[in-house]
């Protein structure tokens, strides 16, 4: 776990300055990669991944844009089974949590999130990029039959993945 937390701290830290075109901070950006790669090698992804390899398939959207849309709507869904996990991700992130609370923690975390999302023009919304809401039951169908969908921390059902897609629409 403690790759995913340094790949955080690392991207959070320069995702910014690598979208304004600063070397320097593309040149994190690729570390982070790199450490993120480590992480999830070892633990394996979730439903946000899940969820964003039909949005490619059907719309053509960059993986890394759908996974950044769909990730606050899919922390918070699982919030309730991360423990500690989302104070650690709040903390990577620049978020002072001393003194919060597990539900602020969890709260701030995916705040934070979104921020960076805000912050570096990823749309907010499915919509944003051409995401059809006909098409929710055949993107949920896909997300919930996708390998990575499995090895999310809370277990999630077909109108669980279709109710994350209308919140994220």
């Amino acid at each position: 776990m403690h790759y995913i937390f340094k790949a955080i701290e690392i991207i959070a830290g320069a995702l910014r300055g690598a979208v304004a075109g600063e070397k320097e901070a593309g040149e994190a950006m690729a570390l982070g990669q790199y450490v993120a790669g480590m992480g999830f090698s070892n633990v394996g992804l979730g439903l946000v991944h899940g969820m964003a390899h039909p949005l490619g398939a059907f719309y053509n959207t960059p993986h890394g844009v759908a996974n950044a849309i769909l990730l606050p709507h899919v922390m918070r869904f699982n919030a309730g089974s991360t423990n500690e996990k989302f104070r650690d991700i709040a903390r990577a992130m620049g978020v002072k949590v001393e003194g919060l609370s597990l539900e602020e923690a969890r709260n701030a975390a995916v705040e934070a999130v979104f921020t960076l999302n805000r912050d570096v023009g990823i749309p907010l919304y499915l919509r944003d990029v051409g995401v059809r809401k006909e098409d929710i039951p055949a993107l949920a169908q896909a997300a919930f039959d996708d390998v990575c969908t499995g090895g999310n921390p809370r277990e999630a059902s077909l109108a669980d993945i279709v109710e994350l897609y209308h919140i994220a629409w």
